[in-house]
């Protein structure tokens, strides 16, 4: 026996004393040792994509852009959403319990959402509870900038740091005897150090959109309203935080009604546009609820939001220049990037004409005002994201299936 056997079999006698490897592990390595020198070559540690394939690390775009995704965007409605909803009832109503219950529901977005990404990324039951505390470090980071401001990465931070924690944390799950421990002090220590790391980062890159509709804040009203409408609408839909732009630049005003225009043009949209795969739930999943479940199938095909998108630079500068609807909330311009989830964009505009009747700013709530309300939250995304649908539907941009929750 040569030297450099001996070594191997006193290395795993060794392992197997302190309990780090089981008899069977032994024989099992001692009988690849065999077969391998028998062939005339070298003990090979397990090869790279046999661990991955054992561990059910993908690296996809399917897994990360699709799967991911589309169960992060079900994190957030099962919590920042819901809560908002119960939050607005509770104010509309004056029940004090519903608000409370609203607002812990919304300060679990960053946990709900890490978790569900972990179930996508069918995380073992240790990660999976693990991700829970790097959600919250993600989106609690990703809520800020560099410099300490506020800032609207959140989701998208709980995005990357969560399948980053996650799959590090399957690599390293059931490998020691002391699994217990080691699995969730890999994941939330590296989840939460890159989030301390890179979180930031994100939020300040997040919220340079808000700098760029701060800058078409001040063109004229009918190419404001286009420009807001459509880059408001689409970070509603996409993983960054549409709310925590407004909130940051104050964005109300002429301004803030372009941005609920373009945020009810998204989910009212996409509500509509796939009724015949969703049915009434993704009716009201979508219409109440946020556009950002369908992120999953834009990843798959981008085409399915050129509907949507369309209507919202329609309704954008028709919000400011036809109707005047203008966003001026006093609690706070969060309403202006919330569009019809739970009813908070058009509840905002209102509580703002109370107020400007208050103030004497506006003489009356007509019925003008009720109309162009009516017409640019719900009526005219509905019709026209209905029928520039129907169109791309007959050019085969969009095929049955392709908006399926």
């Amino acid at each position: 026996m040569c030297k450099t056997t001996k070594k191997r079999n006193l290395f795993c006698d060794l392992c197997r004393k302190a309990r780090l490897l089981s008899p069977a592990d032994c024989g099992k390595m001692k009988k690849m040792r065999r077969s391998t020198a028998e062939a005339g070559g070298v003990f090979p540690m397990e090869t790279f994509k046999a661990f991955l394939k054992r561990k059910d690390i993908v690296f996809s775009g399917r897994r990360y852009g699709i799967d991911a995704m589309s169960a992060m965007a079900q994190g957030l409605f099962c919590s920042l959403l819901i809560g908002t909803i119960l939050n607005t009832l509770g104010a509309q109503l004056h029940l004090e319990f519903l608000v409370s219950v609203g607002s812990f529901a919304a300060s679990m977005s960053g946990a709900a959402m890490a978790v569900a990404i972990g179930w996508a990324l069918k995380a073992p039951p240790l990660v999976l509870f693990s991700l829970a505390t790097v959600g919250y470090a993600a989106n609690l980071l990703g809520s800020t900038t560099l410099d300490g401001g506020k800032g609207a990465g959140g989701p998208l931070a709980v995005l990357f740091i969560a399948i980053f924690s996650a799959e590090l944390g399957k690599a390293v799950s059931k490998e020691t005897r002391v699994d217990i421990l080691v699995t969730p002090l890999v994941t939330i220590l590296s989840g939460v150090a890159l989030s301390h790391a890179v979180a930031p980062a994100i939020g300040t890159a997040a919220s340079a959109v808000g700098d760029f509709v701060r800058w078409a804040t001040v063109l004229q009203p009918f190419w404001m309203g286009i420009l807001v409408s459509v880059v408001i609408g689409v970070a509603l839909t996409l993983p960054i935080s549409s709310a925590a732009i407004c909130a940051a630049i104050g964005l109300t005003g002429l301004a803030g009604g372009a941005a609920v225009a373009g945020c009810c043009a998204q989910m009212v949209g996409f509500a509509v546009l796939s009724f015949r795969e969703n049915r009434w739930g993704g009716l009201v999943s979508q219409g109440l609820g946020t556009s950002m479940l369908q992120m999953g199938n834009i990843v798959k095909n981008p085409k399915i939001w050129i509907p949507a998108t369309a209507a919202s630079a329609i309704t954008g500068p028709m919000a400011t220049c036809l109707f005047h609807l203008e966003m001026n909330d006093p609690a706070s311009a969060v309403a202006s990037g919330m569009g019809t989830c739970g009813m908070v964009g058009p509840i905002g505009v209102y509580a703002g004409w109370v107020n400007d009747v208050a103030t004497g700013a506006k003489a009356a709530i007509t019925t003008m005002d009720w109309v162009g309300l009516a017409l640019i939250c719900f009526v005219l995304p509905a019709v026209l994201t209905w029928a520039i649908g129907l169109l791309c539907r007959r050019l085969g941009w969009i095929r049955q299936g392709d908006l399926k929750l």
